[in-house]
């Protein structure tokens, strides 16, 4: 427990370094988050820190059954043992899109790359689900990716097998039942929490993996959906590391984030 929290904490404090050297601003020339992303060696070995720790951790959470990794779950004793998984930045990695886009940033943009390059993964990532997986563990993936159908397009939503191929391209094998975006159903807003609490129903969900605050703790956003009845801010995101202090780095495991994501809006 004592290597896994301190591995935890020089995870957090090189999170924070590779954070402060792109402020959002900074010109495209000089994006050191992407920069850090695409050609650092301690980016690499952040990540494969993150899931080699997670998967010390697995055989741990599967053996307890009282374990969960969402706040307020019980009755889950008895029922399958699960992970969630975000899929930008914690199982894809983007960053030859963030590097190479035209911006502004919009979702067909990324959806279209998508569809022309063979996706990459986190480093790391494979190796952990497959560790999952052989251990009787459920994987999930849930993406804010919009399930939104485009005019020129017959199909509802074709951004969810967009998703579904990337994954497979890295070689796990997946099942739509897996794999949620934001308004595939009305219910599932950009508020990650919706979702987590569906699986929950059902699943004994024992890590929550993430490069964004917000795949782990609830209304963690400037731009706020249902429940959530207010902006996040900075001083509420800092006081719920605090609130929440037990679970990072056990049973929350979250990965580099420095090119994008909730940080950049919250004042």
């Amino acid at each position: 427990m004592k290597t896994t929290r301190r591995l935890a904490a020089v995870t957090a404090l090189a999170m924070l370094a590779a954070c402060a050297t792109q402020a959002p601003t900074h010109a495209p020339d000089k994006d050191y988050g992407h920069a850090w992303v695409a050609h650092s060696s301690d980016y690499a070995a952040l990540t494969r820190q993150v899931y080699a720790v997670a998967t010390r951790d697995l055989e741990r959470f599967v053996a307890d059954k009282s374990w969960t990794a969402i706040p307020g779950q019980a009755g889950a004793e008895n029922l399958p043992p699960a992970v969630i998984l975000d899929v930008d930045e914690t199982v894809i990695n983007n960053v030859d899109f963030q590097l190479g886009f035209e911006r502004p940033f919009t979702d067909r943009k990324l959806e279209m790359w998508d569809r022309e390059h063979v996706a990459k993964p986190v480093p790391g990532v494979i190796e952990f689900i497959k560790a999952a997986k052989a251990a009787g563990v459920a994987v999930f993936y849930l993406t804010n990716r919009p399930c939104e159908k485009y005019e020129d397009e017959a199909a509802a939503c074709p951004q969810k097998q967009t998703v579904i191929d990337g994954i497979r391209e890295l070689g796990l094998d997946v099942e739509p039942e897996f794999v949620s975006l934001s308004y595939e159903r009305p219910e599932w807003t950009k508020e990650k929490l919706i979702r987590r609490q569906a699986i929950g129903e059902n699943y004994r969900v024992i890590m929550l993996f993430g490069d964004d605050f917000a795949d782990f703790v609830q209304c963690a956003r400037s731009s706020f959906h249902p429940p959530c009845t207010e902006p996040a801010t900075r001083a509420s995101r800092a006081a719920d590391v605090l609130t929440y202090e037990h679970y990072w780095g056990n049973g929350w495991y979250i990965l580099p984030g420095p090119m994008h994501g909730s940080w950049t809006s919250v004042r």
